[in-house]
């Protein structure tokens, strides 16, 4: 389910990830090979970004985070805290559904070598501030890296340097009580190198349902 407007199927806002979508479709015509729609419902409380779609991940299969690791590891942990429901097997039609929780990502076509250039992120962000701003009961954004931190934090007009990235950190945002919260990507390089185990993703989810459990406005 999808509950923003992203961009068009042939967007052509960055000529590099366009060219790289139109590669992808001649070797791949059976992948989704566009930009990713949201995942996820309006009344949605948390929203999780991540940084880009994965080659043979979300750009194969047309849903965020569906289809490589980083999903593996992200679906069975929003299983585990309540945020998902049903079977995960990869595919957009396995079944599983969120709740409460909504998935998007910072840049919404696959970019080469999974790295968007800092033009490509911005010429994306005004799609995650319609993606922000049609979640009304929004209470959590749980940003996946420093890339999708910072981009939250450009989209709401907030100043990086009173927000820094960390793992785990909290951030109150402002008056309206909205709280961003910061993991470490859980890509398998991530977790290969010991950067981010799945103890320490569990954790953050772990705050987060807290963090929803908690009154509105007690801090």
């Amino acid at each position: 389910m999808t509950f923003d407007a992203g961009p068009s199927r042939d967007c052509g806002a960055c000529a590099r990830l366009a060219a790289f979508r139109a590669a992808n479709r001649a070797q791949f015509p059976d992948w989704w090979n566009g930009p990713v729609p949201s995942f996820g419902a309006a009344d949605a409380r948390l929203l999780v970004v991540g940084l880009a779609p994965g080659l043979r991940g979300a750009n194969r299969t047309g849903r965020p985070f569906t289809g490589d690791y980083a999903g593996d590891l992200l679906f069975e942990t929003l299983i585990r805290y309540g945020f998902a429901s049903g079977p995960y097997d990869r595919r957009p039609d396995d079944g599983l559904r969120l709740i409460d929780c909504a998935i998007v990502n910072a840049v919404r076509c696959v970019p080469p070598e999974n790295k968007p250039t800092p033009k490509e992120i911005s010429a994306c962000r005004s799609y995650l501030s319609a993606s922000i701003g049609a979640l009304g009961g929004l209470k959590v954004v749980l940003a996946l890296g420093r890339v999708a931190h910072e981009t939250v934090l450009r989209a709401m007009g907030k100043r990086l340097a009173q927000f820094p990235f960390a793992h785990g950190a909290r951030h109150a945002l402002g008056p309206d009580g909205l709280v961003l919260f910061d993991s470490y990507h859980c890509s398998r390089y991530n977790t290969n190198t010991g950067v981010l185990s799945e103890a320490m993703f569990r954790d953050v989810f772990a705050a987060i349902r807290a963090e929803l459990a908690r009154p509105h406005g007690t801090g």
